[in-house]
């Protein structure tokens, strides 16, 4: 992309004291994401992820299954503790970091470009901190970042070896999480617009990379095809879910980047990755060409979908990563393109102020959330409203004992992992609904739930689900349950006594008992209505 910087960094030079203050810096934001990750309740759904680790399924649902296998490594080796289910996104932070200087330092043989590109994920909310937090896509990141990696070195040494890397890192890319499959259009782009793609279309390895991706994927494919195709059909019908045009969503898309990326951070990035795409569609080159694509076009579609769509707040993750290698090349590139000084140096002084003022806020972030003991935010703290739900297992705990109730049944996959979490394989709970998201998973226990009492566990108002009316159960209110962040209530809980039902694990596909919710959408005003019309 550029010629090579051939400056030595000797043990005694500037350059060398600058990387080891890096890796200084790196260390201790590594322990605070390890002190972050112990001290902080789990959400709801990374003990959802949980639940799926004590599975032995070859797929789920929602997702595929790395993620799973990401937690079984982490309690392997922590116990379930909070920790050990998220110590494997820390090392996912790390590994990423490796591939971005490596990536970085390939391209520009520059010091300060490969510092910038460690120390801009370091920056970003999404990665100096939530890489703490385990899910499908923390798992996604290393591997995608993997991908653009060994292209990288294709380009630097022409073998097409890398190629079957490349397929074996975008198969585990995809076992992790569906979206990986929107890095496609960059690869192609890499392989198609530059003037080897006569080379690539005539070579076999390029097409044996994809077969590799295939073979890698394939438990995901062979679940699907013995469960009616359940993960492709879930996520088509949440891809092509229409709603009306809402600014609201497109607000909070924006506004959520600009929070997780960094306020200053997004607008270095960006205007990084435009100038690479600009100089890799110009002149036709391979990095510069798989970097910015990596980007932009996840990115616009992402906007796209958020004008009828609320885009979760991890779902860009995966794409961020390429723009910071693209935006710290483009700190080595200007100057070696004669930019006018004054456009160099307030490049340099933009990046500078991005990446002091992203580690101190995201610094400022883990102290607030481990240290401090207000709410600042009320019930809308996105770790606040996940937390306390020990104080909801403390009461199910003492009903269990004096109704003599042997199990548990939820109706929230969200209230179900968290009990779950809490009971472990003391108790068995049960999702009586949505029975569709728990394949092939074990039996939880049925011995102490057939012909037993029952404890209902429920947030308010979803213990009135009509849903009910379907069983034989028989319901008596006990109690109703606070569940509490910092002082301030983010949740109520029904908890009732259950008899005369036992729940089926395994209902037929056309039960409203099996559908997971988000196929029923059209029927929820429906089902508020009927809410409703119980609650007068």
């Amino acid at each position: 992309m550029a010629p090579p910087d051939n400056k030595s960094a000797k043990p005694d030079s500037p350059a060398f004291r600058q990387l080891l203050a890096v890796v200084s810096l790196i260390a201790v934001l590594t322990l605070m994401r390890l002190i972050y990750a112990h001290v902080l309740d789990l959400r709801t759904d990374e003990a959802y992820y949980w639940t799926w680790s004590k599975e032995s399924a070859l797929s789920f649902l929602d997702h595929p299954p790395m993620i799973a296998w990401f937690i079984r490594f982490g309690t392997a080796i922590f116990g379930d503790t909070n920790l050990g289910v998220r110590f494997a996104g820390i090392l996912a932070m790390l590994v990423t970091q490796l591939l971005l200087a490596d990536i970085v330092r390939r391209v520009t043989h520059d010091v300060r470009a490969v510092v910038f590109a460690v120390l801009m994920p370091e920056a970003a909310l999404y990665y100096g901190l939530l890489m703490a937090k385990v899910s499908p896509d923390t798992a996604m990141i290393p591997f995608a970042v993997a991908i653009l990696w060994t292209l990288v070195r294709l380009t630097e040494s022409g073998n097409p070896r890398w190629w079957l890397a490349a397929g074996l890192f975008a198969g585990l890319a995809l076992l992790s999480k569906f979206t990986a499959v929107m890095l496609a259009p960059a690869v192609l782009a890499f392989a198609l617009v530059p003037d080897w793609r006569r080379r690539w279309l005539l070579s076999p390895y390029p097409w044996v990379a994809a077969l590799i991706a295939v073979v890698v994927f394939s438990p995901v494919l062979i679940w699907n095809e013995q469960h009616d195709w359940a993960s492709f059909r879930f996520q088509f019908v949440r891809a092509v879910a229409t709603h009306d045009v809402s600014l609201r969503t497109v607000g909070e898309f924006i506004g959520l980047q600009f929070g997780l990326v960094g306020f200053v951070m997004l607008p270095v990035v960006l205007s990084g990755v435009t100038l690479t795409a600009w100089r890799g569609y110009r002149r036709r080159e391979p990095v510069a060409i798989l970097l910015s694509t990596s980007v932009l076009v996840p990115f616009l579609y992402f906007c796209w979908k958020s004008l009828t769509l609320r885009v979760g707040d991890t779902w860009p993750m995966f794409l961020w990563p390429a723009g910071f290698a693209a935006a710290a090349i483009n700190l080595a590139v200007l100057p070696r393109e004669n930019w006018s000084e004054w456009i160099i140096q307030s490049t340099l002084w933009w990046a500078r102020v991005a990446v002091i003022s992203g580690i101190a806020f995201v610094v400022g972030v883990f102290f607030y959330y481990v240290a401090a003991p207000w709410n600042l935010i009320g019930r809308t703290d996105p770790v606040g409203g996940e937390a306390g739900y020990e104080q909801v297992a403390a009461r199910a705990r003492d009903q269990l004992k004096r109704t003599g109730a042997t199990w548990i049944a939820t109706t929230d996959y969200r209230t179900y992992a968290m009990l779950r979490w809490h009971f472990g394989d003391r108790v068995p709970v049960i999702e009586i609904n949505e029975r569709g998201r728990f394949q092939g998973f074990r039996d939880p226990g049925m011995n102490l739930v057939k012909d037993h009492t029952g404890l209902y566990v429920a947030r308010e108002p979803d213990n009135l689900l009509p849903l009910w009316d379907l069983t034989t159960a028989k319901r008596q209110p006990l109690e109703r349950v606070e569940r509490s962040w910092r002082g301030v209530v983010m949740d109520t809980y029904a908890l009732e006594k259950l008899t005369g039902w036992t729940p089926e694990l395994s209902p037929p596909p056309e039960s409203p008992l099996f559908r997971w919710r988000v196929l029923a959408e059209n029927a929820r005003p429906l089902m508020v209505a009927a809410i409703m019309a119980r609650t007068r």
